[in-house]
């Protein structure tokens, strides 16, 4: 089963698997949570910058690329250009996907001589391929809600510069200097793109495309009307920043009055799978001595799909979006 269980090489074997896959993880957690102490630059873009980054990093971080992702029609890896996009990496999705299936080649040829393949490649491939995606994910999801709660202040902010008479382009280089990231980059993007020459409208429109959230777009849609037909923009940017927060106000009160229901779902649809686990501990043989019969899988098929339809039903009953 082992070729050389019985040599001395084992231990180093094992140490060396070991620290690959030490290795590999701290590389991914680096790579993935980009921690800025104090002492450094107030956000990434100026990060970037100061530590002298090549002209190609820092355009790839004002305006990605838009090229073409082949694999957009694959589910779950569809939208890695755009995920790791929001979530402030510039890594580019082939290099990443590339970077995961080796390392799940990897681990799985290390684990190979210790268990068999079919079981080494399903291993590797959630620890170095789904696990990455789904870090991806989560920081994508972190960032773009801390943007949410910082938009506010910002268009607060912007509202204050115009009020007193500040040109938009100021506001726009204030709020990228005095808030923190993630609002900081971003607004430091649209600043350094209209500094280059692009358009005012076009900069926010492609925050907005950056972003894809939907209070994003009412600020580039207010700046492109403002910037076509004139007016009170500072109004309209105290206003929206109102709505904003009575948004976020609206939906911590839904999320306390649907909370029962949401734990309901997650009851009822959990207990069959404890009831399931824990006849198989208490009494194993109960459903192996009819695992034989014709109707056990289409029953079996049936339950699964009842379950599953009745957690969807109860999530959809209590998520709301506004």
């Amino acid at each position: 089963m082992i070729p050389f269980a019985d040599t001395t090489m084992m231990p180093l074997i094992y140490a060396g698997v070991f620290l690959g896959v030490l290795m590999a993880y701290e590389g991914l957690r680096q790579v993935l949570s980009r921690s800025e102490s104090v002492s450094e630059t107030r956000n990434r873009r100026m990060k970037l910058i100061a530590s002298g980054a090549s002209t190609e990093e820092i355009l790839r971080l004002l305006k990605p690329s838009t090229d073409g992702w082949s694999l957009a029609k694959f589910p779950f890896i569809g939208g890695l250009p755009t995920d790791l996009r929001q979530a402030g990496l510039t890594v580019s999705a082939k290099m990443f996907l590339l970077a995961c299936l080796f390392a799940t080649v990897a681990v799985t040829a290390a684990a190979s001589p210790f268990v068999i393949i079919s079981i080494a490649l399903p291993f590797a491939a959630v620890i170095c391929l789904i696990m990455p995606i789904v870090f991806v994910r989560i920081k994508r999801r972190n960032r773009v809600g801390a943007l949410e709660q910082q938009l506010p202040d910002a268009l607060d902010l912007m509202a204050r510069g115009l009020k007193v008479g500040h040109p938009l382009n100021t506001t726009i280089a204030a709020v990228g200097n005095d808030m923190n990231d993630p609002i900081a980059s971003e607004f430091g993007m649209i600043s350094d793109q209209i500094a280059f020459g692009d358009d005012l409208v076009d900069a926010f429109m492609d925050f907005a495309e950056r972003i894809d959230v939907e209070d994003v777009r009412y600020l580039a849609i207010s700046v492109a009307i403002q910037n076509g037909t004139g007016g009170d923009l500072s109004q309209v940017l105290r206003t929206l920043a109102q709505v904003i927060r009575d948004r976020f106000t609206m939906r911590k009160r839904i999320q306390a009055i649907s909370s029962e229901g949401r734990l309901t779902s997650i009851f009822l649809s959990g207990l069959p799978f404890f009831i399931f686990g824990a006849t198989m501990v208490t009494s194993p043989t109960y459903y192996i001595d009819v695992s034989g019969d014709p109707l056990f899988m289409p029953f079996a098929i049936v339950v699964g799909v009842l379950v599953l339809t009745n957690f969807l039903a109860m999530r959809r009953l209590v998520d709301f979006r506004i």
